[in-house]
């Protein structure tokens, strides 16, 4: 099982795909944010987000199917995807291929994730690398909060005014 966890960058993902972690320690964590990180340093990404790159989708997929196949363990994956054409390949993939998906998607507002991104050191050693990520993340504000409106079929939001405890709780409870 796929246990994907959706939402903006400071939305909390990797904070309560800890605590699911912890709570299931025999799951799997795979961040395809680091296949990204890969992708960038062999090939060009003309528009600077490796999610448009096809191979980057073809990849995430076949990751986590394979994690899920080979190992047989839940597989954990913090990532925002917020492009609905993306999500319908990504999830497609995975359905085709006879895995079970659950989609959560972490819903908060605007002015939240833009308080928690000026609040975050992105880049310690680099002021002006720090900057220019915080930026670039606060520039994909909008499109994050608009994806909750536009969620894939089965997607479960979760309102990330709750507490980690309780969200990890609630999402527990849903997988059974």
């Amino acid at each position: 099982m796929i246990i994907w966890v959706n939402g903006a960058v400071g939305s909390g993902r990797t904070t309560l795909v800890a605590e699911l972690r912890r709570r299931m320690p025999e799951s799997l964590v795979y961040d395809p944010e680091q296949t990204g990180f890969v992708l960038r340093g062999v090939v060009e990404v003309p528009t600077g987000d490796f999610q448009d790159l096809p191979l980057w989708r073809s990849q995430v997929a076949g990751m986590a199917i394979g994690l899920a196949r080979e190992y047989g363990r839940p597989v954990l994956v913090p990532m925002t995807l917020v492009d609905p054409r993306y999500a319908e390949e990504i999830f497609g993939a995975l359905e085709a291929a006879g895995v079970t998906a659950r989609h959560f998607f972490l819903a908060v507002t605007a002015s939240e994730l833009e308080a928690r991104l000026d609040a975050r050191v992105l880049c310690p050693d680099d002021s002006e690398r720090d900057e220019s990520a915080r930026a670039w993340c606060k520039a994909q504000v909008p499109r994050c909060v608009a994806a909750a409106d536009e969620l894939r079929g089965g997607a479960v939001l979760l309102d990330r005014e709750l507490p980690t405890p309780e969200l990890a709780d609630r999402v527990m409870a849903m997988l059974g």
